[in-house]
């Protein structure tokens, strides 16, 4: 977004609109930054000292005494003694999203957010099994697992390949490194499970929507205070790492009508919960029937919620808006689609660990000339610079212990 979407924001609002603060961290805290001070909004972030974010040139400190982002009765308190008169609360986890929820309303930390029992089944990816089992919206068979007889009552037989699938995600992903763990027949799925269940994991199997990487979709937008949703953005994922269970590192934005039926589900899952916030939504397309499946819905900014603001879905603005009781409007243009989003580190592994068929190489850089690069901005480089050595350090790293001979990583 250049200069003149800043400055149309800056008029609306006026100079002494109150600050934003991003409490998220790593890509999401990231981008979030960069969304809001795309629009014009002052903003600043709650992370670690060594975050990502803090590399940005746009980056500063919540004023007062330092918080991490974590969220309970110790940033509760930090609020109430933070030197601001006013800002808005911004959530770039679950936890944060869902924490804001218990705070009083307070129109000194105004934030556009839905009740916890919303966020709770949203979330809770049991419970969320639970809800859609209810209504006609297609979607993955998902079993709760609380014993071994829980999982002698899975019908294995009818199903083509099932995953362990944590009920809390951010935390899952946080220690363990991964979103899910594959598991083929009955004594390897109770195997896993008590391993999970040993370190603290609750976690329930879900049936594998058949299809690769390309066949997952994605539904991004805000819905607010009047169950209205200014804009939708859809993209679709090329490809992943790591495989399966990964993050895409390449995807692509396109047309909302390529997706209407998951968009119908959508907007019906939404009203039905009178959600009000940030979300993006996941669906796969059933490779045997062409119906889309939703997996899950984030309730919060994501780590491509960059890609969609420059493309024209600014959804942190949306957000900033609603909370302080401004009418949020649509998008005047339609987003632009066919624009790719590169994680570059990402997508280089990739494509060498793709499996038949590799794409080309000229392929590739095709897709790289048409795409915007995740992270990387020629504005704001140092936060790229980071992560790239970063990335190079973990790479130098494995490789001198497998040439050591050391102890393979721990497996779930």
């Amino acid at each position: 977004m250049g200069m003149g979407r800043r400055a149309s924001t800056l008029r609306r609002l006026g100079e002494g609109s109150p600050p934003a603060i991003v409490i998220g961290r790593g890509h999401t805290g990231l981008g979030t930054l960069r969304c809001l001070v795309d629009a014009g909004i002052p903003a600043y972030v709650a992370c670690p000292a060594d975050d990502l974010a803090t590399r940005s040139r746009w980056y500063r400190p919540v004023p007062g005494a330092h918080w991490d982002g974590s969220v309970g009765a110790h940033a509760q308190q930090l609020l109430q003694e933070m030197p601001l008169d006013r800002a808005v609360l911004v959530p770039g986890a679950d936890d944060a999203a869902l924490w804001l929820t218990d705070l009083p309303d307070d129109a000194r930390f105004p934030r556009s957010s839905s009740a916890r029992g919303t966020l709770e089944i949203l979330q809770d990816k049991q419970r969320f099994g639970r809800f859609l089992a209810d209504t006609g919206v297609p979607h993955p068979r998902t079993f709760a697992i609380s014993s071994l007889d829980d999982i002698a009552a899975i019908p294995l037989d009818a199903l083509d390949r099932i995953f362990l699938k944590p009920v809390d995600s951010q935390r899952f992903s946080e220690t363990l490194g991964v979103k899910g763990v594959w598991v083929n027949g009955a004594k390897e799925l109770e195997a896993a499970w008590s391993r999970l269940q040993l370190r603290g994991f609750e976690v329930i199997a879900q049936e594998y929507v058949p299809g690769g990487a390309d066949e997952h979709y994605f539904i991004d937008g805000f819905r607010d205070r009047h169950g209205r949703l200014p804009s939708l953005f859809a993209r679709r994922r090329t490809r992943i790492f790591p495989a399966d269970f990964g993050n895409s590192s390449y995807c692509t934005s396109i047309p909302l009508p390529l997706v209407q039926d998951a968009v119908h589900d959508l907007r019906w899952l939404l009203d039905k919960l009178d959600y009000r916030g940030i979300f993006s939504a996941e669906f796969k397309r059933d490779a045997r029937n062409g119906e889309f499946r939703i997996l899950e819905v984030n309730t919060r900014a994501w780590w491509y919620v960059e890609f969609a603001a420059r493309c024209g879905v600014n959804v942190c603005e949306m957000a900033y808006l609603d909370a302080l009781g401004e009418w949020v409007p649509d998008a005047a243009s339609p987003y632009r689609t066919g624009i790719g989003c590169v994680n570059m580190v990402a997508d280089v592994q990739s494509v060498l660990r793709h499996r038949s068929p590799r794409p080309g190489l000229l392929q590739v850089l095709r897709q790289w000339t048409h795409a915007y690069f995740h992270v990387l901005r020629a504005d704001d480089p140092m936060p790229f610079l980071a992560s790239f050595l970063r990335e190079a350090r973990h790479w130098c790293s494995r490789r001198l212990h497998r040439r050591a001979g050391a102890a393979a990583p721990e497996t779930v």
